[in-house]
């Protein structure tokens, strides 16, 4: 099976004696955009094209960010209007640019509300005008500038991993679930496994615990499940969404942690306002 799509899905949870769970199917999937980095020379990917590392593409009132006096790594741009038509679920603006960079130290990890501010996303809609090539900065340590590379686009349909959070009436009886945990062990196949999964949207590829009521209390300023504000605010868990994930790819230099990944989260109601700015990342590793 290569990348999974909604019908390949289906037809797993049949062949896995799930039929019953596929009136679930809009509660476990997700549709995602799919990530593909080539490595190429920096000099032929053209200013203001989708690309992963080297220098980005920014217009002038845009400055490279920095974190505790290092310039963030640069992680990614994407060209909205490359996007637009793998975005099945039609959740990203039609055209402009999304920027994503991170923690050049890579000690942001999304768990403390003073993490705010180890990476950041930018965004402008229409058709960026003046968009420059940066200049790599000098202070940028060498592990911390990833391989240019240009990207390529595919949809993917996502499996949510926790099916007890996503169905309000959860009724799947044990065997049910076991039978589901060997479904997302095989899709996709392995062949697609071993490729980086770098993907906008979707279900994430949770290494550890759902990451979303993390994001809901930490961005808050919550840290303790005895703070009085935790229960009220932990209702609106839900309310986050994946925008970006970031899978370690030896290729292109990038390592989170040990193999792990980065994960950006924006609340849905800030996607559809497009305030990129207001996201919460969080790096799972082993």
């Amino acid at each position: 099976m290569d990348k999974a799509n909604i019908a390949d899905i289906q037809e797993a949870l049949k062949q896995a004696g799930l039929a019953r769970v596929l009136k679930d199917i809009a509660a476990i999937s997700q549709p995602a955009i799919r990530l593909y980095p080539h490595v190429l020379d920096e000099a032929s990917i053209a200013v203001g094209t989708s690309k992963f590392g080297g220098a980005p593409d920014l217009p002038p009132d845009i400055a490279w960010p920095t974190w505790h006096g290092l310039p963030q790594s640069f992680i990614a741009q994407i060209r909205l209007d490359d996007a637009c038509d793998y975005d099945v679920a039609h959740l990203l603006p039609r055209n402009g640019m999304l920027w994503f960079f991170y923690d050049a130290k890579q000690e942001t990890y999304g768990d403390d509300p003073a993490d705010h501010g180890g990476w950041s996303v930018f965004f402008r809609g229409g058709h960026p005008a003046s968009l420059r090539r940066a200049s790599i900065p000098t202070a940028l340590p060498k592990n911390s500038l990833f391989a240019a590379c240009a990207a390529t686009f595919a949809v993917e349909w996502t499996l949510t991993q926790m099916p007890q959070l996503e169905i309000a009436q959860f009724d799947w009886s044990d065997e049910e679930q076991h039978r589901y945990e060997q479904v997302l062990a095989a899709v996709p196949d392995a062949a697609d496994r071993a490729l980086s999964r770098h993907h906008l949207l979707g279900f994430p590829d949770t290494i550890q615990d759902d990451m979303r009521e993390q994001c809901q209390l930490i961005s808050n300023g919550v840290t303790a499940d005895d703070d009085p504000r935790a229960q009220t605010l932990a209702r609106g868990a839900q309310d986050w969404q994946l925008l970006l994930q970031i899978d370690t790819d030896e290729h292109i230099g990038m390592r989170w942690a040990s193999s792990g990944m980065l994960y950006y989260w924006l609340k849905q109601a800030d996607l559809k306002d497009r305030r990129f700015e207001q996201s919460w990342l969080v790096l799972q590793s082993e």
